[in-house]
């Protein structure tokens, strides 16, 4: 068996940590060889959200380890726990993979197994991270980076997606299948693929975008322009944008191509459409835009997004 311990420790987010013991702890009925041991490794019982958590073992358990998984720490104002820091650098020093999902790259950065690689974390704490470490090269923009020995993901679902590269590397694109089939996730995106918010929504009836956005929606397959969403808005186009970036943290444009986009992975998932229909009910006007800007966006072509969601709903 291939040995994996999740390191644990008080003020860490249950969702990565039980996503790590779910991932790598059952076997899937496919797998007829050996699988994965998973330890839960800690000094103590430890607070994990609203959860009390009990080890498998102490933290010097992460050094007898294959593959060792950081999960995301709550806060990445204060430093990690010394002990932590410690055990995991002597991990990466016996020879273990080391992981972080989400924030957990806090704690790689602080043993500086991040020094001089590319790295990422949820798109909200990059800057932070970046400032903290100035040797780590911060990449907002991506799901997850793997450097061989050292990995990074994003938040939440990215932290699936690495989890899920790991299976792939260690047991091959079949038996990853089947885990994300049993999970009921799409079993590959790429790491390349763009962090981004799919629909972002005013928190109130009240606000100018709270008839515009779905006004919008209901009109991708239009050529709208910034001018015409301004001309609904019955503001400005400056106007507009300021209250895009408090709502979205982006320009008008780039929300508009992120739905644009992600009414294409619809199409791609649930129709047989060809690109050339499916582009022109996305609003991209012709197929060779749109693999332009869903190469650009999400990290793969079109037709490979399409064979990889096929793969595990078929």
């Amino acid at each position: 068996m291939t040995s994996v311990a999740v390191a644990a420790t008080d003020g860490m987010l249950h969702f990565e940590l039980a996503l790590a013991c779910e991932v790598f702890g059952p076997a899937p009925d496919a797998v007829r060889g050996p699988w994965y041991d998973v330890a839960v490794c800690g000094t103590r019982a430890v607070r994990v959200g609203r959860f009390l958590l009990e080890p498998d073992r102490g933290l010097d358990g992460l050094a007898h380890a294959r593959t060792v998984i950081v999960p995301a720490l709550a806060d990445v104002d204060v430093d990690p726990p010394a002990d932590l820091v410690e055990a995991v650098r002597a991990a990466h020093e016996a020879g273990a993979r080391v992981v972080s999902l989400c924030t957990g790259a806090f704690v790689l950065a602080a043993a500086g197994l991040l020094d001089g690689l590319r790295a990422t974390t949820h798109w909200a704490h990059t800057d932070q991270l970046a400032a903290r470490y100035p040797r780590v090269s911060v990449d907002p923009d991506v799901l997850y980076i793997d450097n061989g020995s050292v990995l990074t993901s994003a938040g939440k679902a990215a932290a699936m997606d690495l989890c899920l590269h790991l299976v792939r590397l260690d047991h091959g694109p079949a038996v990853a299948n089947v885990v994300a089939r049993r999970l009921v996730v799409p079993p590959h995106r790429a790491g390349g693929q763009a962090q981004f918010v799919t629909t972002p929504v005013p928190d109130h009836d009240g606000h100018p975008l709270s008839a515009l956005l779905p006004w919008v929606m209901r009109r991708l397959d239009q050529p709208l322009t910034v001018e015409d969403l301004a001309l609904q808005a019955n503001m400005s186009s400056r106007h507009l944008a300021r209250h895009f970036h408090a709502i979205t943290g982006t320009t008008p444009l780039q929300w508009l191509l992120a739905q644009r986009i992600r009414r294409a992975q619809e199409l791609l998932e649930n129709t047989d459409d060809g690109i050339d229909t499916i582009a022109a009910a996305a609003g991209m006007g012709t197929a060779t835009t749109l693999r332009r800007h869903f190469q650009r966006t999400v990290g793969v072509p079109p037709d490979t997004y399409r064979r990889t969601f096929r793969a595990v709903t078929s």
